[in-house]
């Protein structure tokens, strides 16, 4: 009988451990927070961070834009439960998944991926509309004058060419008018002549 209860105790004492939840020392670690942090917003991203809850080994973190191609990063840096990476470029604004792997203390390889977006900076819009507006300058109207600068290059053009001389100089036909009249007169004077000198010869 009592070897009955020895035995009964035995198996209750496995059920009772096969029932409880595994041990933390047994457990796979897992990420505890990471910097960007999941679905976050931000303005820029200078290092990657991620913190696990145990020491891990072997990091690797990829980092993918939204068309999937992978955006360069520096090596991971392993410190104990911390992996780290360098973001060496400035990320466009749009949004980005990290992929990131590590083995965990027990040995087990885990794994997963953090997205977020880069939103657009105030100072990359602000230097964005004075190129547009530099663009925009040669059609808008010159400080003072009111006239827009294409209209004044079109005029500049169209003056010189009324004030140039149609080929001949201005005094040259002044002479061929006085020409004209001296031509005239005379003709003049000779039709009135003609018939005294008749008259004179009938004499």
């Amino acid at each position: 009988m009592a070897l009955f209860r020895k035995a009964a105790t035995a198996a209750l004492a496995c059920a009772l451990l096969l029932t409880l939840p595994a041990s933390p020392a047994f457990a796979h670690d897992t990420l505890k927070r990471s910097s960007p942090a999941k679905n976050a917003e931000v303005s820029s991203v200078e290092e990657i961070e991620l913190e696990y809850s145990a020491s891990v080994k072997f990091p690797f973190v990829v980092l993918h834009d939204a068309t999937g191609k992978e955006v360069a990063l520096g090596k991971p840096r392993l410190d104990g439960p911390l992996v780290s990476a360098d973001v060496p470029e400035p990320l466009a604004p749009g949004s980005y998944v990290i992929a990131w792997r590590v083995v965990s203390s027990d040995g087990h390889p885990i794994e997963g991926e953090i997205p977020f977006s880069v939103k657009g900076s105030s100072s990359a819009s602000a230097s964005a509309s004075p190129a547009g507006s530099a663009a925009v300058t040669p059609s808008s109207a010159a400080p003072g004058t009111g006239a827009a600068q294409p209209s004044a290059a079109v005029a500049e053009p169209a003056a010189g060419r009324s004030a140039e001389p149609a080929g001949v100089p201005g005094w040259i036909w002044g002479g061929l008018a006085v020409l004209v009249v001296l031509g005239a007169f005379v003709l003049f004077r000779s039709s009135r002549r003609r018939p005294d000198r008749e008259e004179v010869d009938a004499d």
